[in-house]
């Protein structure tokens, strides 16, 4: 049983628990439940942003910890000033040491896209990112049906959600591709064994249709490469472990976002 496996059997117990606890009705009362979420695609192609999406996380399976005293709001916040184009929050607790309640203060700090990221395995997750202040959900091929994408996905845009698809080869975006869809990620990140290799955007690049968004996830450690990847046809650039690894995220941005303008 790879990590992966480990993740999935997880949250399925984790969605059950959360279930008795919330109901769906009380997360339709939410705060955020009514608020109009941002578009995606808007803050993405805006020349005044940077394509980047900018990720908090603590920690990861394959690195353990990587930041444990930065919070998320000012890390969040300076990852906006220095021109994020949306900002992906960890929620899984057990894995990566995140949590829902990271999100609802990212929210109410920022006014750029959220991505809720997680692993998105019941449509309860779905409600759940809505009242918790998200704009996008992430759905990773590796974990789900066909059915299960587009099922996950009409929901999503039922609610005013964005929808990020991540693959990680051929098979799965051929498989997955359907009109709910409003992204398609590739990464870099071998889910099984974490290691990367950022050829797997390049090799996916032209096979992805042109309505759809392009972001290329993970492995991003150098402006040379987000110059190269956007000659590829990619418009959006997810960079977490880069910013976090430092004592001040969001000033490391700043530095980065500097050095990519004079590419």
């Amino acid at each position: 049983m790879n990590i992966l496996d480990k993740i999935v059997i997880r949250k399925l117990e984790e969605v059950a628990q959360a279930k008795k606890l919330v109901t769906i009705k009380e997360l339709e009362n939410g705060v955020y439940f009514d608020r109009t979420p941002y578009s995606l695609k808007e803050f993405i192609l805006t020349p005044e942003r940077t394509g980047i999406i900018a990720e908090f996380k603590r920690r990861s399976p394959s690195k353990g910890v990587i930041n444990a005293h930065s919070t998320v709001v000012e890390v969040t916040n300076g990852y906006a000033a220095a021109g994020a184009s949306a900002i992906s929050v960890l929620t899984d607790i057990d894995f990566f040491g995140g949590h829902p309640n990271d999100l609802l203060e990212a929210r109410a700090a920022n006014s750029v896209p959220l991505l809720r990221k997680d692993f998105m395995i019941d449509e309860y997750q779905i409600v759940e990112a809505k009242a918790l202040g998200a704009d996008i959900i992430l759905l990773i091929a590796a974990i789900l049906t066909p059915v299960q994408i587009e099922t996950f996905g009409k929901l999503a845009k039922s609610l005013g959600l964005n929808v990020l698809l991540e693959v990680h080869n051929l098979e799965e975006l051929q498989r997955s591709i359907n009109p709910y869809i409003d992204a398609i990620g590739v990464n870099n990140r071998n889910l099984t064994d974490f290691s990367v290799n950022i050829q797997t955007s390049f090799d996916l690049a032209d096979q992805i249709p042109k309505e759809f968004l392009k972001i290329s996830e993970s492995a991003i450690s150098d402006p040379q490469t987000i110059k190269q990847l956007k000659t590829a046809g990619f418009n959006g650039f997810l960079i977490g472990e880069n910013f976090m690894k430092t004592s001040d995220p969001g000033a490391a941005m700043h530095e980065f976002v500097g050095e990519l303008i004079s590419v």
